[in-house]
């Protein structure tokens, strides 16, 4: 039984292809995670280097507690099952499983024990003494897996195993699978491009598009919250419905108007509160989507109602599939931009030509940016958008008013602040009400009502709800005003361009002259020596012919860097003042940044940054190598 950990996970072929791009994530031990997508997204290859049949180009993958980069296949105590079984054709099936464990020089009788009890629980006892041509397609698999379990492997990897078989020997082994899971009790991971074995088989889904993780999420929240369009269309049958409008904010209400038909419909603005602004101007074009079944035929009299002309139907027994569009000239049988498909029960007898009524369950509108194609209502929004009126260094917003810090400059009018997801806190001098708190990969988002709206905000730790006194952080605000954005964010990362040196010195080692080489950070013409780990690191993805002619990225907090008699030259131009915290604000080959400090400082400083703390990206590739 082990966690896996990958971090920062590259796969660049010599040609500088990217099969794998950036793949993070941490595995639990005994978790089902399913790894899902197109063909050539990258999931099979990140299956092979976690099984070590493909080298990391850049990343770092731990199985248990243990760095496994470098260590042979056969010493990461994983097992793997593949599409085409491959067993040995001249052996029995009792051979076939037990052949691993012979390489191994394990005694006999565990051997024995260990075949029959695999195969009792595949369910294959009687098959032993078979060859694999005198069996079906499933037993064949279930050797496969017979095979892999004897092992008792810290971790399974199966590779598209049941794509060779037909549908319905597909979903019983969808269960034998599931159930073995369960038995056996250890990690696995399964590549599929099926995502109705990813829906029915993993705790955990991991989403690819060329060689980039879409979105990680359980199989439920993948459904209702996907963060893409790509996600939202791959996931599910049939696929969303996806609609080209415009979202124009009215006092309290949106109007949603739909392009290329005389369709709209009029929503509370409540639903909308996680979108950024920039999309309610009535002019920005976005993607509706909407699922099937929550589209409602025969809707109440309140409800925001839409016509749509039926086109064809299709009937599946208990329920039916009705295609039809929203503007009355189109055909519905083209996918286009108002064709809907409907899912109504399988005794409605509309019929082509009919015109109906429906509306939308509002709860599951989803919203996405029509270039980006990201959602525009995710489950942790960046910002909480709301209305304000400043006057006099003081905004005003849902009965508050927040006085500005020093180092916020702001004029009179009227806006909407931004205030990010992270950047409220509790223990302030703000009363609000914690609604409910919810743990989002990781993360746990609590829903704050202040005033009259809701407020998001993620923390670490779980929030109880109740009575809460709020504060937020003044150098993450924003404002905007007539579109402009007229206080912005202060930039957290600061980052600077530069090399990866070497320099050749001599030194006396036990008495005696050695010639030493060492490794340096060249950060804007200022170099900051290396340790070996990060050396290591940098010299598994690049060879030493090519790493000290690149250009490298270097970033960091503005947290994570001291001021000390030597390091980077930076001028301060001034001192901000938020209040908690204060920054100096500094040029730094060219650029202005800012950086925490604890007292003043003025003129010419110094700046050291932690090492450790250095994120180092490689600008050709465009790799995260630490």
């Amino acid at each position: 039984m082990a966690s896996l950990s990958l971090k920062h996970i590259y796969k660049v072929y010599p040609n500088g292809a990217k099969a794998v791009n950036d793949f993070n994530m941490e595995i639990e031990d005994k978790e089902f995670i399913v790894f899902v997508g197109p063909s050539g997204c990258g999931k099979s290859t990140t299956l092979r280097m976690i099984a070590g049949l493909e080298d990391i180009t850049a990343g770092e993958l731990k199985i248990g507690d243990m760095v496994v980069n470098d260590v042979e296949p056969k010493d990461r105590d994983i097992a793997m099952v593949f599409q085409n079984y491959a067993l040995y054709p001249h052996m029995t099936v009792y051979d076939n499983i037990a052949f691993g464990l012979q390489l191994r020089r394990m005694p006999k009788d565990q051997i024995n024990q260990k075949v029959l009890e695999a195969a009792e629980i595949l369910g294959i006892t009687e098959y032993l003494g078979r060859k694999p041509k005198e069996m079906s397609g499933g037993q064949r698999q279930r050797v496969s897996l017979g095979r892999a379990i004897v092992r008792e492997p810290k971790v399974m990897l199966l590779d598209e195993p049941l794509s060779n078989l037909d549908a319905k020997l597909r979903t019983q082994m969808r269960a034998e699978i599931s159930k073995l899971h369960s038995r056996l009790n250890t990690t696995f991971i399964y590549v599929t491009h099926d995502q109705v074995e990813a829906m029915t088989m993993g705790t955990r889904i991991v989403v690819m598009k060329s060689g980039f993780v879409q979105q990680i999420d359980t199989p439920k929240n993948l459904y209702n919250y996907p963060g893409n369009k790509f996600v939202a269309s791959f996931i599910g049958t049939p696929q969303m419905n996806f609609f080209e409008g415009t979202l124009l904010k009215q006092g309290d209400e949106v109007k949603i108007n739909f392009h290329y038909s005389d369709a709209e419909m009029t929503v509370p603005y409540s639903y909308f509160y996680k979108a950024d602004p920039k999309y309610l101007d009535g002019k920005t074009v976005v993607t509706i989507g909407v699922r099937a079944e929550d589209v409602i035929i025969a809707p109440g009299e309140e409800a925001q109602k839409l016509k749509v002309r039926v086109s064809h139907r299709e009937d599946l027994g208990a329920e039916t599939l009705l295609y039809g569009d929203i503007n009355m000239e189109g055909d519905g049988y083209v996918e286009s931009s108002t064709r809907i498909i409907i899912k109504a029960k399988g005794d409605e007898e509309y019929r082509a030509g009919d015109v109906i009524e429906v509306a939308f369950n509002l709860d599951r509108i989803h919203l996405f940016d029509s270039v980006t194609e990201n959602s525009i209502l995710p489950r942790i929004p960046a910002y909480n958008y709301i209305d304000c009126k400043v006057e006099n260094g003081k905004a005003e917003f849902l009965g508050t008013t927040f006085t500005f810090p020093q180092a916020i400059s702001c004029r009179d009018g009227v806006g909407q602040i931004l205030i990010p997801t992270d950047g409220i806190s509790l223990g302030g001098t703000v009363p609000a009400q914690v609604l409910s708190c919810e743990k989002i990969n990781g993360k746990y988002v609590a829903e704050i009502e202040l005033g009259d709206r809701r407020l998001y905000a993620v923390k670490s730790e779980p929030v109880e709800p109740g009575e809460v006194m709020i504060d937020f952080d003044a150098k993450k605000l924003g404002i905007l005003m007539d579109g402009e954005e007229v206080v912005t964010p202060m930039e957290e990362i600061i980052s600077i361009k530069g090399k990866f040196v070497k320099e050749k010195r001599t030194e006396v080692v036990d008495g005696k002259k050695k010639k030493t080489i060492h490794f340096f950070f060249d950060l804007a013409g200022t170099k900051f020596e290396s340790v070996d780990e990060i050396s290591s690191k940098i010299f598994a993805v690049l060879n030493e012919k090519d790493v000290f002619k690149k250009d490298f990225r270097y970033e960091c907090s503005c947290y994570d860097f001291t001021v000390a008699q030597e390091g980077i030259p930076a001028t301060v131009k001034g001192i901000e003042d938020y209040g908690k915290e204060q920054f100096a604000v500094c040029e730094v080959a060219g650029k202005t940044v800012r950086i925490a400090i604890k007292e003043p400082v003025s003129g010419t400083i110094h700046l050291v940054p932690d090492i450790h703390k250095l994120a180092i990206i490689q600008d050709d590739l465009d790799i995260r190598i630490v």
